[in-house]
C-alpha cells in the first residue's frame, strides 16, 4: 500500500482466488480427524440472479455442465428468504474433489459471463458424529472462508465455527474479521 492511500483510507481491493476451492477435499481431511465432520457430498454456490435471457441461458447451461454426465450429481436451483439464488449440487460425499470442480465450474461460468458481481459465497456442508451440521463458506469477494454452524432458529455454535477455524487456519485462507462471518439462515444442505 502507498503512503498516500494509508493516508485517505483507501486500500486495494481484495480478490478471489476460486482455485482455493481445490484446497477444501485435504482440508477435509483435517477436519475429519480433528473434529469428526465428514462431508456430505453437498455443496452450493449463492448468488443474486440477474434479470434477462443471458442469464437464465448461463444458469442452464452451468446446471447442463454438472449434470451431463451418467453418474453425475444432482443439481437443484431454489430461492432463499433474502432473494437469492442458490445453485445446489448434491453427490458422492466420497468425492469432494468432483464436488468442488462443479462449485469452481459454477463460479467461473458466472464470473466469464459478466455476473461476478452477483456471487456472495460457496459452501461445502459437513456433518458432525451427531449430524450436527456446519458449512464451510467461501466469501467469494474477499477470497476467504469461515465456518458456520447453526444450531436452530436463528442460533449458531459460535464456538463450533471458531474450532473449526481454528483447525483449518493452516491450510486454508480462512477470514480473521467475524463479523464478515454472514449467517446463512436456511441455507440448502445445513
Amino acid at each position: 500500500m502507498r503512503w498516500l492511500d494509508a493516508v485517505t483510507g483507501r486500500n486495494k481491493p481484495v480478490t478471489n482466488n476460486l482455485d482455493a476451492l481445490f484446497l477444501i477435499p485435504s482440508a477435509a481431511i483435517t477436519l475429519q480427524t480433528a473434529a469428526g465432520f465428514r462431508p456430505t457430498g453437498h455443496g452450493a454456490v449463492c448468488y443474486r440472479s440477474a434479470t434477462g435471457a443471458a442469464f437464465a441461458q448461463t444458469q442452464d447451461e452451468m446446471t447442463a455442465l454438472i449434470s451431463d454426465d451418467a453418474d453425475a450429481p444432482e443439481v437443484k436451483v431454489s430461492r432463499d428468504d433474502f432473494g437469492f439464488t442458490w445453485l445446489e449440487v448434491n453427490g458422492d460425499p466420497d468425492d469432494l474433489a468432483d464436488l468442488c470442480t462443479d462449485l469452481h465450474a459454477v463460479n467461473t461460468s458466472l464470473e466469464a459471463q459478466g455476473f461476478a458481481s452477483g456471487l456472495l459465497c460457496s459452501m461445502v456442508t459437513f456433518a458432525g458424529p451427531s449430524g450436527r451440521k456446519v458449512g464451510l463458506v467461501y466469501l467469494y469477494k474477499s477470497g476467504t472462508f469461515y465456518a458456520f454452524a447453526p444450531t436452530g432458529a436463528q442460533q449458531r455454535d459460535n464456538l463450533t465455527e471458531i474450532s473449526v477455524r481454528d483447525h483449518l487456519a493452516a491450510e486454508l485462507p480462512m477470514e480473521n474479521d467475524l463479523q464478515k462471518w454472514l449467517a446463512l439462515w436456511n441455507a440448502p444442505g445445513l
